[in-house]
């Protein structure tokens, strides 16, 4: 039996080891339009550039792990969209939450921070984000990564039915739906979706992202952007001519469990692009809860053929400042 002594000595290397591996994280801010963005970055800004797009009701603090993980060997950059995370939540009658305006406002946040060309990593509001940045500067877009960021109706669970009574008479639904939308109920549940291992998850992550969902404000803000979803839906078609005329390179990593986005939606990108490599793995909606390291490796896997240039599309520049 290994006594405590060893044990103690054993976990000091594995820690000496961690640290010695993991890259700092920086937290900062920049004003964008008189709203302040929260970020964080990792990584050497003359390496190629990650940006990564949250979730909701994530902020980047969902990367944190993964920006410690790859910011050895890339330069990330994980923003806060207005209304989340730490970023300043401006009152809807000052700042309009739409996709359209978060994506025009991540775009005026990169010219902010000097980031020219990247690859974006999306998931969940991150794809609808991302997409609309994609179609607006082509050129700025080296790669894309999907994690359980939807862009195929064949991706759509079951809620999403509930969502549309909402869409056609928000005045009769908004109350009840913004009610489940800021429980505790909902919000550990789109953690844990189907996953049986429940005991594999952290309660912390729910429970942060709830105080931060019953701000004073929030409920204004979150239906805003929960009715404009239905736009998201619509754009889909145009989203999806866009990645067959484009053929970029694809990594679309899913957690199988998740409930709001199923895994249809993660094998329907290869029928736009048949290159796409697809990951399913045994998780949940917020993948990294509980594989971090599979989806480190396979980001960082990615993302090294991209360096070496293989998988790069035709005339694509390297990622970067």
């Amino acid at each position: 039996m290994k006594t405590f002594a060893a044990a103690a000595a054993a976990a000091s290397l594995a820690l000496a080891s961690a640290a010695a591996s993991a890259a700092p994280v920086a937290y900062r801010s920049i004003a964008v339009d008189g709203v302040k963005i929260a970020y964080r970055e990792a990584g050497d800004a003359s390496k190629p550039t990650v940006l990564l797009l949250h979730g909701v009701p994530s902020s980047s603090r969902m990367y944190d792990g993964l920006l410690r993980k790859l910011g050895d060997r890339y330069h990330l950059v994980a923003p806060d969209y207005p209304g989340f995370g730490n970023s300043d939540a401006p009152a809807p009658a000052n700042f309009a939450y739409t996709f359209d305006n978060l994506a025009s406002t991540m775009h005026k946040f990169t010219d902010a921070v000097g980031v020219r060309s990247y690859v974006l990593l999306m998931q969940d509001y991150g794809a609808p984000v991302g997409m609309r940045m994609a179609l607006k500067r082509p050129q700025a877009v080296q790669a894309l990564v999907f994690q359980n960021g939807n862009v195929y109706e064949d991706g759509l669970g079951a809620m999403w039915a509930r969502r549309k009574p909402f869409w056609q008479d928000r005045a009769a639904h908004e109350k009840d739906v913004i009610a489940v939308h800021q429980s505790v109920a909902a919000t550990r549940a789109r953690h844990i979706g189907s996953d049986p291992d429940v005991e594999a998850y952290d309660p912390d992550l729910w429970m942060d992202e709830y105080a931060y969902l019953n701000r004073p404000g929030q409920a204004r803000t979150q239906a805003e952007l929960i009715f404009d979803y239905q736009h998201n839906l619509a754009a889909y078609a145009e989203w999806q001519a866009w990645l067959k005329q484009r053929q970029l390179p694809t990594l679309v990593v899913w957690g199988k469990h998740d409930l709001a986005f199923t895994v249809p939606g993660a094998h329907a990108f290869k029928r736009d692009n048949p290159a796409a490599q697809v990951h399913v793995l045994d998780g949940g909606h917020f993948v990294m809860d509980t594989k971090l390291e599979e989806v480190a490796a396979i980001t960082g896997a990615f993302l090294g053929t991209l360096s070496s240039g293989a998988g790069a599309s035709a005339g694509a520049a390297p990622a970067g400042r």
